[in-house]
């Protein structure tokens, strides 16, 4: 396989973030927020939870795939103690001083907002995701680097064989299919520190690595069958509409789930696959703001959600203040405090790095322009 960077993958986890931030922000106008540990409004936008029954099944699942994608990368320029190094400086660490000084500061604010005596309470909040992918990279490397050295074997021809027919990728749902009608989750999007949500998110980070592993034959077929898989998920999300409101039979929801996710693969290696400025600063940027934005999050809502306007409008200033004060910290804090860097998910080297990745990107841009004229 090509060892250039997959921009697609960068961008799919970029927009997956976004919609992680949406989501979250959603949860504050339902009546069931405060049971969560969420701030919530007054008033209800339970319209507005209709297209995130819709997201909520396959987000997640998504970013999980695109971090088993991720660790496959990292093996071809790693071996197995760099690569340990590494991701114990990029997960294990941002995790511990997470849970140690990032999430109690949210639960500060919801304590705040709601008159209660503030009190220390470190936990996973949403750092759980790191939490559980530093667990995966620690379980399957020894499967990845195997892998790795053994590339021409037959596992990988029939892999790649398999992935090369439309029905490829629902064999391994049927992976997916196992978990869930064995586990029996209450409810199939709960993944957050759930047995459910570990083993669910181990198979997708598995598969991640192997589809990147098995080579191009996946990508031509999620390209050429993606209107197929957006189709079936279309589908199934209105029979579960219509006929269970939100939780269809767990087998229908896994299928549902990972079409959609085929069909995100297809359209993104289509559409997306190409280098960019916004792509380079937003890549880099993604990791700590997903760190940061609950603190931001519940700081918005806290001033935002006593102001005499209607809850649509809320939403939307909600939605704009976190975006906009998350790249204001990440970009006048995090990226020129060369310490925070590390505990954020930064590179030390970071400034100099995209610094030298930009005038790479400049200069292929000149190369480019200068072939077209």
């Amino acid at each position: 396989m090509s060892t250039e960077r997959r921009h697609d993958i960068d961008w799919l986890r970029v927009i997956a973030i976004g919609l992680l931030l949406i989501y979250h922000i959603a949860i504050i106008f339902q009546p069931w927020a405060m049971f969560i540990g969420f701030i919530k409004s007054d008033e209800s936008l339970q319209s507005l939870w209709q297209p995130m029954t819709m997201l909520n099944i396959w987000r997640i699942p998504l970013l999980f795939f695109v971090s088993g994608m991720g660790l496959y990368f990292a093996t071809r320029k790693r071996n197995w103690k760099q690569l340990l190094l590494e991701r114990t400086k990029r997960i294990l660490l941002p995790f511990i001083f997470g849970v140690i000084a990032i999430t109690p500061l949210h639960m500060f604010v919801f304590q705040d907002y709601y008159n209660m005596p503030l009190s220390y309470f470190p936990h996973q909040g949403h750092l759980w995701f790191l939490g559980n992918i530093f667990v995966y990279v620690l379980l399957l490397l020894p499967l990845c680097y195997y892998l790795k050295n053994f590339n021409n074997d037959k596992f990988k021809r029939v892999l790649s064989t398999v992935m090369s027919h439309p029905g490829g990728p629902f064999i391994i749902t049927l992976f997916f299919i196992i978990e869930v009608v064995s586990v029996e989750p209450q409810l199939f999007a709960l993944y957050a520190e759930t047995w459910h949500g570990f083993f669910y998110g181990m198979l997708a980070f598995i598969f991640g690595f192997l589809l990147v592993y098995s080579g191009k034959n996946f990508w031509n077929t999620v390209l050429k069958w993606k209107w197929l898989y957006l189709g079936i998920a279309i589908v199934l999300y209105g029979i579960r509409f219509f006929e269970f409101g939100t939780e269809a039979p767990g087998y229908l929801m896994v299928i549902e789930s990972n079409c959609w996710i085929f069909g995100v693969f297809g359209f993104g290696y289509k559409y997306l696959n190409k280098p960019s400025k916004a792509l380079n600063y937003l890549s880099q940027a993604v990791y700590p703001v997903y760190i940061i934005h609950m603190v931001v999050l519940f700081a918005g809502a806290k001033l935002i959600l006593p102001l005499s306007i209607s809850p649509w409008l809320q939403f939307i200033a909600i939605t704009a203040f976190t975006v906009v004060v998350c790249f204001l910290i990440y970009e006048f804090v995090l990226r020129r405090i060369p310490f925070l860097g590390p505990v954020f998910g930064m590179k030390w080297n970071f400034k100099n790095k995209e610094k030298k990745e930009v005038e790479i990107l400049n200069q292929k841009e000149k190369v480019l322009e200068t072939r077209n004229s």
